[in-house]
């Protein structure tokens, strides 16, 4: 039984944010004046488990970084959308081109940028550590902070809801081969 308030094996596709949501709020700078942002390998390895089972994953982030695109691709993901900071018309889009309704979607956001985004799909998630407004917009709050595992969360609740969870007993085992 999941603790997320919504029926996750309608979920099809998770979007993520990226700072705030796949790396903490607190980013380093280089010397060159570039952040460096940190990545969480729980969340990048339920993120490789969730595309190789067939959920669709993206990225809308008004962050534009070639690392953070480079460890997106290299998960899997293909639908990576940086320097975007008008969120809604991008999601839109991106969902009527592949055929999803709101209700299949879920959204993490954790901040004003996200909240028109968080407010169109079914399932609006937020941090832990979110903004004040994202936690309210959100169906659901992680346990995690931004950053610490909140793709791993929301990724395990919903693969879990839909029986793809590897460690679960009648899984799909073979989306786990080959790491």
């Amino acid at each position: 039984m999941s603790k997320i308030p919504y029926q996750l094996d309608k979920i099809k596709a998770v979007v993520f944010d990226v700072d705030g949501v796949l790396s903490p709020t607190v980013i380093p700078l280089g010397d060159d004046g570039v952040p460096r942002r940190m990545a969480n390998l729980k969340d990048g390895y339920s993120m490789v488990l969730a595309v190789r089972a067939g959920l669709h994953l993206a990225v809308i982030s008004g962050a534009e970084s070639p690392g953070v695109r480079e460890r997106l691709q290299n998960i899997g993901m293909t639908d990576i959308f940086l320097n975007t900071l008008d969120k809604l018309p991008v999601l839109k889009r991106w969902m009527k081109d592949n055929g999803y309704q709101p209700e299949e979607i879920a959204y993490v956001g954790d901040d004003v940028p996200d909240i028109p985004a968080m407010n169109y799909v079914g399932l609006p998630v937020s941090p832990a550590d979110g903004s004040r407004d994202a936690i309210e917009a959100a169906v659901y709050v992680t346990d995690a902070s931004g950053g610490h595992g909140v793709a791993r969360e929301l990724i395990e609740e919903i693969m879990r809801a839909k029986r793809l969870w590897p460690t679960q007993k009648d899984s799909d085992t073979s989306i786990i081969a080959n790491q």
